[in-house]
């Protein structure tokens, strides 16, 4: 296949040419100079670093009708809360059908894998495993801890078959355990992150002590605490729209500002679609609408970028010969490509065959 048009990736949006053959990029040239070979595919469009979704709970994909309009803490607050009823209530393999549509949809809308906060401990860690098996789907699950148990025992089963840790947020977990779970993490080489300042602004050195890998939220913080996130080189991952129901709204603006490393999710399964593409539309529409404007190439950046370097793997962030990325084809007029992506991609605009089929094996990251 032969894309002519623009890439968008790590270095920025520039016009050109990709060369795609099984999935894999061949040759990247100067628009209007490549060769022309026999019966090949020709497509006009953009080609980007396949999209990471930076947070969800694909546990809540269980919750089929429309969740209750009451308070935050009534919804999601375990233990009682209305989602940790519904998990309880549902059986481990209504519970992986559920998640495994949930990639699924993902995977149509071509999208690469997600960063998970997977509740129920080591045993929900196991659901969202089989889950993903054989999808070819990367899933990095953060597990919760049930607090069933010495915690540091129950970290370790958490970290032999997940990907690390994430909480609920620091006020809820004090600093002795935090220190507990972040040294097991660390000794283990896997994540530990956490919600930070979703429901209250809490003071930047209670999340940032012990330092998490990845922040979630931040819709309470002020511009100060995204300076000192950034100063301690601490990326957050951002969901917009399942923060506007509860009437949050992270400040995107000042993120770009401060340049934060910014992820962009689509949060609790049974809030939203897990759409890419319908998450950074909405950023975009929503900054503009409230006068503090976020620049389409970073909301672009945070669902094609910043996850892979956060993965550290940014060479998956870049089109070129060679590159590891996983390469997405989109039917997009290729003038000014980050404002395509964020506001008119859809899945329906994905050319199809231009990525490889799925491997079989384990669909997490280990």
């Amino acid at each position: 296949m032969l894309v002519e048009g623009a890439i968008f990736d790590s270095t920025g949006a520039r016009p050109g040419y990709v060369r795609v053959d099984r999935g894999k990029i061949v040759e990247v040239g100067d628009l209007g100079t490549a060769s022309r070979r026999a019966r090949e595919r020709r497509v006009r469009g953009i080609v980007v670093p396949a999209p990471f979704n930076g947070h969800t709970h694909l546990g809540d994909a269980v919750s089929v009708r429309e969740p209750p309009a009451v308070s935050f803490s009534e919804l999601v607050a375990p233990p009682s809360g209305y989602k940790f009823r519904l998990l309880a209530e549902a059986s481990p393999a209504a519970k992986a059908s559920a998640m495994r549509a949930a990639i699924q949809r993902m995977q149509r809308e071509g999208i690469a894998g997600t960063i998970d906060f997977r509740e129920e401990g080591a045993g929900g860690v196991r659901t969202l495993r089989t889950a993903a098996s054989g999808l070819g789907f990367r899933t990095v699950i953060l597990g919760r801890p049930t607090g069933e148990g010495p915690l540091a025992t129950e970290v370790e089963r958490l970290l032999a078959v997940g990907d690390g840790v994430g909480i609920s947020s620091a006020r809820e977990v004090d600093r002795a355990r935090r220190e507990t779970i972040a040294r097991a993490c660390r000794r283990r080489k896997k994540y530990y992150a956490l919600h930070a300042s979703e429901e209250i602004r809490e003071p930047v050195d209670d999340y940032l002590r012990p330092r998490p890998d990845l922040l979630v939220h931040l819709t309470r913080a002020a511009p100060a605490d995204l300076e000192a996130v950034h100063d301690a080189g601490v990326s957050v991952a951002v969901c917009p729209r399942s923060n506007a129901l509860f009437g949050r709204r992270p400040l995107l603006a000042e993120m770009e500002r401060t340049k934060v490393s910014m992820l962009i999710g689509t949060d609790n399964a049974m809030l939203n679609a897990p759409s890419i593409w319908r998450e950074l539309e909405f950023a975009y529409v929503e900054s503009r609408s409230r006068g503090a404007p976020v620049s389409a190439e970073f909301l672009a950046r945070s669902a094609l970028v910043e996850p892979w370097r956060w993965l550290r793997m940014p060479a998956a962030a870049r089109i070129e010969a060679g590159s590891p990325a996983i390469p997405l084809v989109l039917r997009l007029p290729p003038e000014d490509p980050p404002y395509q992506l964020v506001t008119r991609a859809t899945e329906h605009l994905i050319v199809r065959g231009a990525r490889p089929r799925p491997r079989r094996g384990r669909g997490g990251s280990g």
